[in-house]
């Protein structure tokens, strides 16, 4: 957490403020988060415009001119991150560790973990970083449907919820959307990848599609430390059909949900519903 929809709502609220401006100041409270802050950095991004704002699987690209001699600003959220616009002058808070000015406004990461990242990437093509370069497949993509996912799997042997968390494969699937895809699909997360059929594949990848595109509609899900860039907090937490509702009723069967421990993660389910 964040996962893809909670970063794509933040890019979402970021774009129209910074694109096309300037960096006028960037400011480092700390020396590393999950990585050591680049040294040079804070000098090295001083007047490129940003240019473009994208998203690849959780993390946020900024492309400072990276066609005309720039690079690419790279940031993750981690587990509890979020990036805010604040005023110029507002005072940090404990765990506001970097800002990035754009004259009138600031971009400010809050990471109470440090479990994020910011990184630099010089030159035009970002997805040759070795953090990007491994990435899977972008579940909201064209080239994501049931026959892909179909063959993804058969090459899987595990239970399925881990192998949709598997960001070699597809990216941006995390603890909650995965349980909350699986459940729309009727299939349990303990089940074989390899035995999934085409035909319920297809039925996970159009749920994979939906449940993504629900949440990004409903601002992401608040349910630890996620805010949006206004300070705002999302709402598809509101809409959870399993996760974190461990002996609550299921809201299609009534039959209590149950959890259960896979890969270190707590996995949520209807045993009626799901199979």
């Amino acid at each position: 957490m964040p996962e893809l929809p909670e970063v794509e709502v933040s890019r979402l609220g970021l774009e129209p403020a910074i694109c096309g401006r300037r960096i006028a100041d960037a400011v480092f409270r700390t020396p590393a988060l999950r990585h050591p802050l680049p040294p040079a950095l804070a000098t090295r991004v001083l007047g490129l415009r940003v240019d473009a704002l994208l998203r690849r699987g959780k993390y946020l690209l900024f492309d400072c001119e990276s066609s005309a001699g720039g690079g690419w600003l790279i940031i993750h959220l981690g587990m509890s991150g979020s990036l805010r616009l604040v005023a110029p002058g507002t005072p940090p808070a404990r765990h506001d560790h970097v800002d990035i000015a754009f004259g009138s406004t600031v971009m400010r990461l809050r990471d109470p973990r440090r479990f994020g990242a910011v990184l630099w990437h010089e030159g035009p093509e970002v997805g040759t970083h070795p953090l990007l370069q491994p990435l899977g497949i972008e579940p909201l993509s064209a080239e994501f449907d049931g026959d892909w996912l179909y063959a993804a799997l058969r090459r899987r042997h595990g239970p399925v919820k881990p192998v949709l968390m598997d960001s070699h494969l597809i990216v941006g699937i995390g603890n909650i959307y995965a349980a909350e895809s699986l459940f729309r699909a009727g299939i349990a997360p303990q089940r074989a990848a390899d035995r999934i059929s085409a035909a319920r594949c297809a039925t996970l990848a159009i749920a994979i599609r939906d449940t993504l595109a629900e949440a990004v509609a409903a601002g992401g899900s608040s349910v630890r430390d996620y805010l949006h860039s206004d300070g705002g907090a999302g709402c598809f937490q509101l809409t959870h059909a399993v996760y974190d509702r461990t002996g609550e009723p299921c809201r299609q069967c009534a039959t209590p949900i149950r959890q259960l421990r896979q890969g270190g993660r707590s996995s949520f389910y209807c045993p009626h519903c799901q199979h």
